[in-house]
């Protein structure tokens, strides 16, 4: 039995939106890119069929309160719901505001602010910018707190020290970090809020010191670390990855295919100890349903090697507060990036049993 806080993030990009419907096609949703999936090298496990929920559709009060009673049996405290704000604009807001508006599924919550430009790229369309992220000013600012108000103040909200918990996915774009932190935090405060637990994101902390810039605690999920140091490790010459990326369009398969268990000591990231860092771990990685050849390949993941990185993220908290003891997990249902708790046809709930094992409170 573990006292570790469990939170997985959550992609509420399963229902369509006017705006997919224009650039991607009508009732394009993710299970678009899952279905389509197919293998790109022998034993390539493509597509990843979802079992017991099945292929959902997040409009359905009955599919969240069903994900949420799932969650909660096998040891996950809360979801991170990704958020999008686009200066003033919000993209898949639905499934989130009908949880707060209907109070159901009664299951702890935090909000993480996906503050990045959407574009095409992993759709074969790098350059096409479908959606900019942009900073305003503190007008925008404010009007962006405000609009998460009533979720802060909701019983459900996940807080650390009672204050809640609010993730930045890429804090290093905010062009004054301290000046967004500062001013969300007095009006915290201005609300009767404790004031805010604040999150980075990073993609390597050794780069952007988060406590300079007004941030509480780091989380790294870093797939291109992985993929930096898993090609360092084969070997190969700069020359012949070079070739292998300028020909896999004949090759048919991603430059980037390696061994899940190889990659296994870089999930976890030792991190200074003045820093404080929240692992995130990660079942598994295969964002080929989105970008094709362009993907990167995380072969051979198992329940069981995956029990192993847990146990690392558990040692790297161990030391921490129990209100602090926080271990994110990427994610509950990221299906095209291959990453995702919920149950498929191959595994079945595998994964959650190790969660359930490790994690219980």
């Amino acid at each position: 039995m573990t006292n570790v806080r469990a939170i997985a993030f959550y992609l509420p990009q399963f229902h369509p939106i006017p705006e997919n419907d224009e650039w991607w096609g009508k009732g394009f949703t993710e299970w678009t890119n899952t279905a389509k999936a197919k293998p790109l090298f022998p034993g390539h496990y493509q597509p990843h069929v979802p079992a017991d929920l099945g292929f959902y559709d997040l409009r359905l009060t009955e599919t969240r309160i069903a994900q949420a009673e799932m969650a909660a049996e096998y040891g996950i405290e809360g979801f991170c719901y990704w958020h999008y704000w686009f200066a003033g604009k919000r993209l898949l807001e639905h499934p989130f505001s009908e949880v707060m508006q209907s109070g159901k599924p009664n299951f702890p919550f935090c909000l993480g602010w996906a503050n990045d430009t959407w574009s095409g790229i992993w759709h074969g369309a790098p350059n096409r910018i479908l959606i900019e992220q942009t900073y305003p000013g503190l007008e925008d600012y404010k009007n962006h707190f405000n609009s998460l108000l009533s979720a802060f103040t909701d019983d459900r909200y996940i807080t650390v020290d009672g204050k809640p918990v609010f993730l930045i996915y890429k804090p290093h774009k905010l062009p004054d970090p301290i000046q967004f932190t500062d001013y969300w935090r007095e009006l915290a405060h201005q609300a009767g809020l404790k004031g805010l637990h604040f999150i980075a994101s990073l993609q390597d902390e050794r780069v952007w010191k988060p406590e300079k810039f007004g941030f509480d605690a780091i989380t790294i999920a870093n797939q291109g670390k992985i993929a930096s140091e898993m090609k360092k490790k084969t070997g190969l010459p700069k020359i012949i990855n070079n070739l292998k990326a300028k020909y896999r369009s004949i090759l048919k398969q991603p430059v980037h295919i390696y061994d899940y268990k190889d990659a296994l000591p870089y999930f976890i990231e030792d991190v200074s100890k003045d820093i404080e860092y929240y692992p995130c771990v990660i079942p598994n990685w295969d964002n080929t349903p989105r970008s094709g050849i362009n993907g990167l390949v995380l072969k051979n993941s198992t329940p069981e090697l995956f029990r192993e990185q847990i146990n690392n993220a558990i040692t790297k908290v161990s030391n921490l507060p129990d209100d602090h003891k926080i271990i994110f997990i990427k994610s509950w249902n990221e299906w095209a990036e291959g990453n995702h708790l919920e149950p498929d046809m191959k595994f079945g709930k595998g994964y959650l049993e190790v969660i359930k094992k490790g994690f219980r409170r």
